[in-house]
């Protein structure tokens, strides 16, 4: 497969055409951003851990049953995607209280759910990213009642296989976001999964081990991402 040219970049990733319609080719780089992109600077090989991982969890959730965008790596940075239409919506899937739902209501850091809690944002970077329920999402016509009951299952469903996967490894999932998107007709998973999307504690310490390391200024980032990646790779 040959890359062609850059379709669009984002704050994480290139995605590029292919000479396959069906196929994008995704870099990986190693850009971070915070907070709705107010806060910017650089994870060394940030990329390199967030594609491997991607790869790896794509695999195994696909195996379990979860379709996923994800096709092939092609090396360290980069892997080829099915070309997806990403749908408007991030999905947050919180298994304890953290970040901004801690500080929304009012709620110690650390706090279990006593359910798990999922919410949508609209992706919208010059808008915040605010926070919307399933009428906005219909009146809005981010998705169908069919796409987002899709939508949800899966989100139950990756949360339950990432949640025990990550504890075999000595890692708690407390919270993390996904995207989806149409192909073919059909929603599948799309996006990463990886130490910017998730975040992650050590299960038996509780030390962050995720991108909340580079948003409150906790040092040891790279560090952290190469122990979370040589976690998973086992």
């Amino acid at each position: 497969m040959e890359k062609l040219e850059m379709l669009y970049e984002g704050k994480a990733k290139k995605v590029y055409k292919t000479d396959d319609p069906n196929y994008y080719w995704i870099e990986y780089k190693d850009d971070a951003t915070a907070f709705n992109g107010e806060k910017k600077g650089t994870i060394v090989d940030k990329g390199i851990v967030n594609n491997k991982m991607s790869a790896l969890l794509f695999k195994m959730l696909e195996e379990k049953g979860v379709p996923t965008h994800f096709e092939s790596l092609v090396n360290d940075r980069e892997q080829i995607v099915k070309a997806v239409k990403i749908l408007p919506l991030e999905v947050i899937v919180r298994n304890v209280a953290a970040g901004s739902l801690a500080k929304r209501l009012g709620l110690e850091e650390g706090t279990p759910m006593k359910k798990t809690v999922l919410e949508f944002c609209y992706k919208n970077d010059e808008l915040g990213d605010p926070m919307v329920n399933d009428d906005h999402i219909f009146a809005m016509d981010f998705a169908t009642e069919l796409q987002l009951e899709t939508i949800k299952h899966y989100a139950y469903k990756v949360n339950e296989l990432l949640k025990a996967f990550f504890i075999k490894r000595g890692l708690k999932l407390i919270d993390f976001k996904l995207e989806f998107g149409v192909y073919e007709g059909k929603v599948i998973l799309a996006d990463e999964i990886s130490p910017d999307t998730c975040r992650l504690w050590d299960a038996e310490t509780n030390k962050k081990m995720d991108k909340d390391r580079f948003r409150r200024d906790l040092g040891d980032v790279e560090a952290v991402y190469q122990e979370v990646l040589g976690r998973i790779q086992g």
